[in-house]
C-alpha cells in the first residue's frame, strides 16, 4: 500500500483514494472559531471530520465551516445524526463533500444513502425504483448526476453486532466508499465497554478491516482512546486507510488535564483523579 503524501484534497480525490487503498488522514473538528482553521491548515491533513451527531451545531454554522475548509482544499466530511437520506442531502447542500452516517446496520440503509449522496437531486418514486433495479436512468440524466455528485463521499459507521452480521451485504452495496468503526459504541455492543485492548475488540476490528479491503472499500477507526497511536499504526499496516485521529476537543481535554494535574501535584493541590477523561464521540 502506498502512503498518501500530505496534500490538499477534495471529496472526489478522497473517494478515489479510499477505493484504491491509499491512506488519507483527518481529525475531528468541532470548534467553529475562525482562528482554528489556521491551526488545522498546518497539520498535514487531507480532510476534516465535522460531527453533528454528538455536537450541537446549527445548519448555517456548519455550512460556513464546510465552505471554509473546502476553500482550503481540505475535504469537509460531516457526520449526520442518524441514517436519514434527507439529512444527508441537506448537509451536502450546505457544502459537505462527504457524509459519515452513524449506526448503519443494513444494506438497505446503505442503498438509500447512496441514493442521497450519489443521485441527488433525484428523489421520490423514480429514485426508489432505480435503487431497486426497476428503472434505468436516461443517459443524459445519468451523466448529469455523475458530474453533480462527483465530490460526494459516502462513509458509514460500523459500530454494532447487527452491522457485523450484515457486513458483507453492506460492503457489497455499489456506491459505498468507506466504513468507519465507532470504537465506543462497538465495544458497548460487544459487551466489553471501553475495553479497547480486549482481544475480542481487537479481533473484531481486524475482521472489519480485512473484509472492507477485500471489497475495495475504505476503512478506518475513529481512534479516541489511550494507546490509539500504536493501534492505529498496527491497523494501518493491516489495511486500514481511513485514518481519523482524535480531535480538537479531545486533544484539548487530554493534554490540558495532564498539565493542570501536574501543576496541582507540584503545589500539593491535587484532589483524587477522575476515573476517565474520555469524551464519547
Amino acid at each position: 500500500m502506498q502512503k498518501v503524501q500530505s496534500k490538499y484534497m477534495n471529496g472526489n480525490e478522497l473517494r478515489i483514494a479510499l477505493h484504491e487503498g491509499r491512506r488519507v488522514y483527518g481529525t475531528l473538528v468541532v470548534s467553529p472559531s475562525p482562528r482554528w482553521t489556521q491551526a488545522v491548515s498546518v497539520l498535514g491533513l487531507d480532510f476534516v471530520f465535522l460531527d453533528t451527531e454528538h455536537v450541537a451545531m446549527d445548519r448555517a454554522q456548519l455550512s460556513w465551516m464546510c465552505e471554509t475548509y473546502s476553500a482550503m482544499r481540505l475535504a469537509p466530511v460531516v457526520r449526520i445524526p442518524q441514517p436519514d437520506p434527507y439529512q444527508a442531502c441537506m448537509v451536502l447542500d450546505g457544502g459537505a463533500q462527504g457524509i459519515i452516517v452513524p449506526y448503519v446496520e443494513t444494506a438497505e440503509q446503505v442503498r438509500q444513502l447512496v441514493g442521497a449522496c450519489k443521485y441527488r437531486p433525484l428523489k421520490g418514486i423514480r429514485l426508489h425504483r432505480f435503487l431497486r433495479g426497476e428503472e434505468i436512468l436516461e443517459p443524459k440524466l445519468q451523466r448529469y448526476l455523475d458530474i453533480n455528485n462527483a465530490n460526494n463521499t459516502l462513509i458509514v459507521n460500523i459500530e454494532s453486532l447487527p452491522a457485523l452480521e450484515a457486513l458483507d451485504d453492506i460492503l457489497s452495496v455499489e456506491g459505498l466508499d468507506g466504513v468507519l468503526i465507532g470504537p465506543h459504541d462497538l465495544s458497548i455492543s460487544l459487551g466489553i465497554p471501553e475495553e479497547y485492548d480486549h482481544p475480542d475488540f481487537i479481533h473484531t476490528v481486524d475482521i472489519i478491516i480485512q473484509k472492507a479491503r477485500f471489497y475495495h472499500v475504505g476503512v478506518g477507526i475513529h481512534a479516541t482512546f489511550a494507546g490509539a497511536v500504536e493501534q492505529e499504526i498496527r491497523w494501518a499496516k493491516l489495511g486500514a486507510n481511513l485514518i481519523v485521529h482524535w480531535g480538537d476537543i479531545l486533544t484539548f481535554r487530554h493534554w490540558m488535564r495532564k498539565d493542570i494535574e501536574a501543576i496541582k501535584l507540584a503545589l500539593g493541590d491535587l484532589d483524587d483523579k477522575q476515573d476517565s477523561d474520555a469524551i464519547h464521540i
